[in-house]
């Protein structure tokens, strides 16, 4: 999608392994601020503005990673209009799709316009929803010059998942779908768990939440957010990221992922949060 020296729009704050690869590659990491104002949804406008000669990509996350954010159809859309329009990539990173709203539809309609292949690239993880992180199983759909050259890359580095991991998740994209669905509730109750303790944990405020994750303000101003983690996980044995990991001016928020913590366990939070002094 770019070479050394061009440049990818990330929004940003972003997942950090994301914003390392590409700097890895020597290819621009150009942010595109997704505000709390606007829900952490990134602006069409803005990344117009962002768009030179050098820009080969637009990448967007949704369900967002660390935000939780989750872009509307309508905003997905004019992203691929806008790629489209300026002859560039537009990459959809879904790993969190399969953790919407009970009822939620289908989370965009790129597929539905018969001219996707020439800008879309969708990534997706089966690692969440099928509970499999460490067999590194993935898809790409993507259009037949952007696979080629996917396809070239993976023969330099994993050339293909276990077979074995293969084989059960062709069986478990039919078998498990209850149980897929019974974990969406599952993790969408968390959701609405969270939302109620954090009500009772003065000056600690959701910027937004969804899929997995939270991004909480935090109340001490000017205190970097890696010390406030840090108090957090050594004093009151809370673990948080700090928005400081991805990207510059996030050091007022913290991450919290709370898809493997039970809603006992998130209820504990107002009392582990009381009295902090990072």
């Amino acid at each position: 999608m770019a070479r050394a020296g061009e440049a990818v729009l990330l929004p940003a704050p972003w997942y950090f392994n994301h914003q390392m690869t590409l700097n890895m590659l020597g290819i621009e990491a150009r942010p595109l601020p997704c505000l709390a104002a606007g829900g952490f949804v990134p602006d069409l406008a803005a990344a117009e503005r962002l768009i030179d000669g050098r820009v080969r990509a637009i990448v967007l996350v949704t369900p967002n990673n660390p935000t939780g954010a989750i872009y509307p159809a309508a905003v997905i859309a004019g992203f691929a209009a806008l790629a489209r329009a300026r002859g560039i990539a537009l990459i959809v990173d879904e790993t969190y799709r399969d953790f919407l709203g009970d009822g939620a539809g289908r989370a965009h309609e790129l597929f539905a316009d018969p001219a996707w292949r020439d800008t879309v690239i969708q990534l997706y993880s089966f690692s969440k929803a099928y509970a499999v992180p460490g067999h590194r199983l993935g898809a790409i759909t993507a259009g037949p010059a952007a696979m080629a050259g996917i396809l070239k890359i993976l023969d330099s580095f994993q050339i293909c998942p276990a077979r074995p991991g293969q084989t059960a998740l062709a069986w478990a994209i039919e078998g498990l779908a209850d149980w897929r669905a019974a974990t969406r509730s599952t993790i969408n109750g968390r959701i609405d768990a969270f939302r109620t303790v954090m009500q009772a944990c003065p000056g600690w405020a959701i910027s937004s939440i969804g899929a997995y994750f939270a991004y909480v303000r935090h109340p001490f101003a000017g205190v970097p957010a890696e010390r406030v983690a840090e108090a957090l996980a050594t004093g009151r044995g809370v673990l948080g990221l700090p928005g400081s990991y991805f990207g510059p001016g996030q050091d007022g928020h913290l991450r919290f992922a709370f898809a493997n913590a039970d809603e006992a366990a998130i209820a504990t939070l107002p009392a582990r949060l009381a009295g902090l002094a990072p």
